[in-house]
């Protein structure tokens, strides 16, 4: 690991992330192409299946924001094999049955070659049989808890052996504060469970006492806090602990509030979580959150770049199309990964000269290309990206600085050897 202070842009409160809206001015370069009256031989058909309203909207609405201008950019240069591209969104509105809903649309109505979404592992894994029967290609940008390797899912988050495990190891180290008490606290669903599990079995292969780790979930859009955070106060009591959060959604905002009021902060008992980005501090007062941690395999402050000039272009097409945030919008790891998945798929298509998928799918192994967060590289056979960990801690502004990172690219292994 190797310590960087990188200093980055001041990202505004924006509370107004949590709205889904599904019709704004980002939509008219889509418009444009179609009311044109293009001909189809002109046009190739993509979906994006983000949640644009209800609890993960604070979190998905900037991956088909992103996405789009991806998409312009693309249109912009020429298309792909000299095709413009038209994106097809859909709002499966949070509901995990509704995301196979959409995407059988997708798939067997609209004959999209290739769907970029969800968030959750619970609607990736609502639609992975969909995609499968369809013989559909989706690319999946989130960290998960691997364990699963569809032939029909490009993996582009991290798996656990490129966040989870370097998170816990840093915070073991001397360097990250030799921490020897862990208290897991989760969403109730996928992710958090699983992730949790290979946390717990690999604290305890590395002499932590069965008695130092708890465990605790709560459901989508909880917001009562106050009894949780009481007893992390009590288990902290004797020092020497950390909080693992792998809460999901809209709960941060509460979780992190009463953390505050209960008197705990970063020196007295770090959070370290796994599903907090820049992104969903727009939506939180960053005073209480100043020092506490965050796993990614990206931060906008990441100095690359192809980094400067993706989070430059992601503020102006922000403030050009008037969407909520402007020029104040900020980048996070998610969002990254969602537009290196664009263009993933549009350098295999282009390698293998076809939209076929199965023909695409071949052209992504071993492929390697320059992201916002550097250089990464498609596993020969898992679907996965080789990456780089890194370890963030929240600043009053709202972005990270970089404390540690590993100095190499991780090969994924979605089969953790901590799983049960």
């Amino acid at each position: 690991m190797k310590k960087l202070v990188i200093k980055s842009v001041f990202a505004a409160l924006v509370s107004c992330i949590v709205l889904g809206f599904s019709s704004c001015s980002s939509k008219k370069s889509t418009d444009s192409i179609t009311s044109a009256g293009v001909d189809n031989d002109s046009i190739v058909e993509i979906g994006i299946l983000h949640s644009l309203s209800g609890t993960m909207a604070i979190s998905e609405v900037s991956l088909r924001d992103v996405l789009l201008m991806g998409i312009d950019e693309i249109n912009a240069a020429g298309g792909v094999l000299g095709k413009k591209i038209v994106p097809k969104i859909v709002d499966p509105a949070s509901d995990w049955d509704l995301f196979a809903e959409k995407a059988k649309e997708l798939l067997g109505k609209d004959k999209v070659k290739a769907v970029f979404g969800c968030w959750t592992s619970v609607s990736r894994k609502s639609v992975l049989p969909v995609f499968e029967e369809y013989n559909g290609l989706l690319f999946y940008p989130v960290q998960y808890e691997g364990q699963e390797c569809s032939p029909n899912i490009i993996y582009t988050g991290a798996t656990p052996n490129q966040q989870l495990i370097p998170a816990a190891e840093y915070l073991m180290s001397e360097e990250g504060g030799g921490y020897k008490k862990f208290y897991l606290l989760g969403t109730d669903y996928v992710f958090p469970r699983t992730a949790n599990s290979i946390l717990k079995n690999y604290l305890l292969a590395q002499g932590i006492p069965a008695e130092n780790i708890i465990e605790e979930y709560t459901p989508f859009h909880h917001q009562d806090y106050q009894t949780i955070v009481s007893k992390i106060k009590r288990f902290a009591m004797s020092g020497n602990t950390c909080v693992l959060s792998t809460i999901n959604g809209d709960s941060n905002v509460p979780f992190y509030k009463e953390f505050a009021n209960q008197g705990l902060n970063s020196a007295s008992c770090p959070i370290m979580a796994f599903s907090v980005a820049e992104d969903e501090l727009r939506a939180m007062d960053t005073e209480f959150l100043i020092g506490h941690l965050a796993a990614w395999n990206y931060f906008q402050s990441h100095k690359t770049p192809e980094n400067f000039k993706f989070t430059e272009n992601f503020k102006k097409y922000c403030a050009d199309n008037k969407l909520p945030g402007g020029n104040d919008r900020v980048t996070d790891d998610p969002i990254c990964w969602s537009y290196t998945g664009l263009y993933l798929w549009k350098t295999a298509v282009e390698r293998a000269g076809s939209f076929d998928v199965d023909k695409v799918i071949a052209a992504l192994a071993d492929l390697e290309i320059d992201s916002p967060a550097g250089t990464v590289k498609m596993h020969a056979d898992n679907h996965h990206l080789a990456k780089a960990a890194v370890i963030g801690e929240i600043r009053p502004d709202g972005q990270f600085d970089i404390i540690s990172s590993t100095d190499m690219l991780i090969e994924p292994q979605p089969f953790s050897q901590y799983s049960n």
